[in-house]
């Protein structure tokens, strides 16, 4: 196996967690993004570099660049998989809210693939995490309006950015995911119990980001075993 450079964002809990930990185990070094980044420390990996970083402080983004740089460090992998999601009836959302959700999920994503992209090459894959809840025809829950508008976005981003850069690579896919048991699930729905684990999710998505560029540029795949 080809040992990669993978970056991860929203990599201290969940799915991104979860991410770091199985691609360290296949030996890969994993870049990992996080405001906190304590857990990331305490698992103590040779292979594993976790990086405090804010989506939303414009001087981390200059710092992820002037890192990659001094390490010329190319990157195979970015998995955008940091997300922000706030449960509350639309005419409660303020915005702040607003701004919140979509600068974690849709300018966070832009910002993040802007800056490595100059560190890719056209086998490199961008794989951005969305979800179900922003895909056109899919069940919509009362409460989500800025998180699946956010996840929508993202999705037709993806699509943009794999024909602006169909010549030159890298590819960029999207992950629409069902329900997954993660903190950031109970802290929107508490006691409400998903069919996946992070584990397990992490586990396709890392399949998907080391390979699903050989076979797709420019898709969204739908990741859930129901069927809204």
């Amino acid at each position: 196996m080809t040992i990669k450079n993978i970056i991860i964002s929203g990599a201290s809990r969940g799915i991104g967690f979860e991410l770091a930990k199985q691609l360290c185990a296949e030996n890969h070094q994993v870049i990992a993004l996080s405001r906190n980044i304590t857990p990331l420390q305490a698992l103590a990996l040779p292979n594993l570099h976790p990086i405090c970083f804010d989506l939303q402080d414009q001087d981390a983004y200059k710092g992820l660049v002037a890192y990659l740089t001094e390490k010329q460090l190319s990157v195979d992998v970015l998995i955008n998989n940091a997300g922000k999601i706030i449960n509350k009836p639309f005419e409660d959302l303020g915005l702040q809210d607003w701004q919140e959700v979509y600068a974690t999920n849709v300018f966070g994503v832009a910002e993040l693939t802007k800056s490595v992209l100059p560190f890719m090459n056209k086998e490199g894959h961008v794989v951005t995490v969305s979800s179900m809840g922003g895909v056109q025809g899919s069940m919509k829950f009362p409460g989500l309006a800025a998180y699946s508008s956010s996840k929508g976005a993202v999705i037709t981003l993806t699509e943009l950015l794999a024909e602006e850069y169909k010549e030159t690579g890298p590819a960029f896919n999207v992950l629409a995911l069902g329900a997954v048991q993660t903190e950031m699930l109970n802290e929107a729905f508490p006691g409400y119990k998903a069919p996946v684990s992070a584990a397990e999710m992490a586990s396709y998505i890392k399949h998907f980001a080391m390979t699903g560029q050989q076979f797709y540029n420019g898709k969204l795949l739908q990741v859930a075993n129901t069927t809204p």
